[in-house]
């Protein structure tokens, strides 16, 4: 995405195109555009600011195939192409990934799916994440796309990392912002005696990178609470209960309900997301009713992070996160 300041308008309008706030902090829903035909500048220009100004918004009704969704994913960056990708994803559209839910863990790596999740740490803030926050570069964006959603359940909910940020003390946002932490695949994963196809998975395609704990954003200016209970493992230099404490309270701060906006999905809805600005929940409430939840995902491109201080983010091993 290239470089433009986030604006402070409400409610605001392009050619028909217009913008709506969802909730007060984050999300805003965006009516009377077709993603799939050809965009006005001016209308790509105003989705731009909205993504800024309010981290996700949300379009509905929209009917994209998968060139459509990259060829709109490019009026706002280059698409990633990851190494590698789940089963169900388009083998000829290597920046679209697809997801299938009830089907996407079922046999791999050596478990089943019921397998999969008892060997999870649970607890009520591990889900929360930015899509491949391990990678040194991670994605500065995500356009996420439903083509068949369950009848009920499976609401996505996501988090700005900036307003939490600024709605920490002034000692505490002093504290923080010099910290880095080290963000790590496979943190909270039980491992299993003997030959465990999953560990092995895990150490043959490991990434960890040193991030800030607050990064600056590179279009707004904006310090960013950059945490996550997904793939967070420790705070540097501090202790192990010192860091999980810190830790635990940055992202309790983090996802306060006044910092997050929640989306019911129908076929054809679409979220776009800063991926740079918002930690997201997946869904885990629609697995019983037994409905496919099939989403094609298309992310943009990003850059290192950079901390308050003005130091990079740091590879600790490997540095891009191929499917996770």
């Amino acid at each position: 995405m290239t470089t433009h300041r986030a604006t402070a308008e409400q409610t605001e309008r392009v050619e028909g195109v217009e913008v709506k706030p969802a909730a007060g902090h984050i999300g805003a829903d965006i009516t009377g555009v077709d993603l799939a035909g050809p965009l006005d500048d001016a209308v790509v220009a105003l989705i731009r600011r909205a993504v800024l100004r309010w981290k996700v918004v949300f379009f509905r009704g929209q009917e994209l195939d998968h060139a459509a969704h990259l060829a709109f994913a490019r009026r706002f960056g280059e698409p990633v192409a990851l190494p590698r990708r789940g089963p169900h994803s388009p083998p000829d559209f290597p920046g679209v990934e697809t997801t299938a839910d009830l089907l996407e863990l079922a046999g791999q790596y050596g478990m089943e799916r019921d397998e999969w999740l008892h060997r999870r740490h649970h607890t009520l803030l591990r889900g929360w994440h930015c899509d491949h926050g391990t990678r040194i570069d991670p994605p500065a964006a995500t356009i996420l796309r439903a083509e068949t959603v369950p009848p009920y359940g499976g609401d996505t909910t996501w988090a700005n990392l900036a307003a939490a940020y600024a709605g920490l003390s002034a000692p505490v946002r002093a504290f923080v912002d010099g910290l880095c932490a080290e963000h790590r695949l496979g943190v909270g994963y039980q491992p299993r005696p003997g030959d465990d196809a999953f560990a092995r998975r895990l150490l043959d395609s490991q990434v960890a990178s040193l991030h800030p704990l607050v990064r600056v954003h590179p279009e707004t200016g904006e310090r960013v609470l950059f945490v996550n209970g997904y793939y967070v493992e420790e705070i540097a230099g501090l202790s192990r209960p010192e860091s999980t404490a810190i830790l635990r309270m940055l992202l309790e701060q983090a996802v306060r309900p006044e910092y997050t906006v929640r989306f019911r999905w129908e076929p054809g809805s679409v979220a776009f997301w800063d991926n740079r600005a918002t930690i997201h929940l997946a869904p885990s409430d629609h697995a019983h009713a037994g409905s496919p939840r099939i989403m094609h995902r298309v992310m943009l491109q990003g850059d290192v992070p950079v901390g308050v201080d003005g130091r990079a983010s740091q590879p600790v091993v490997g540095t891009e996160a191929g499917r996770w």
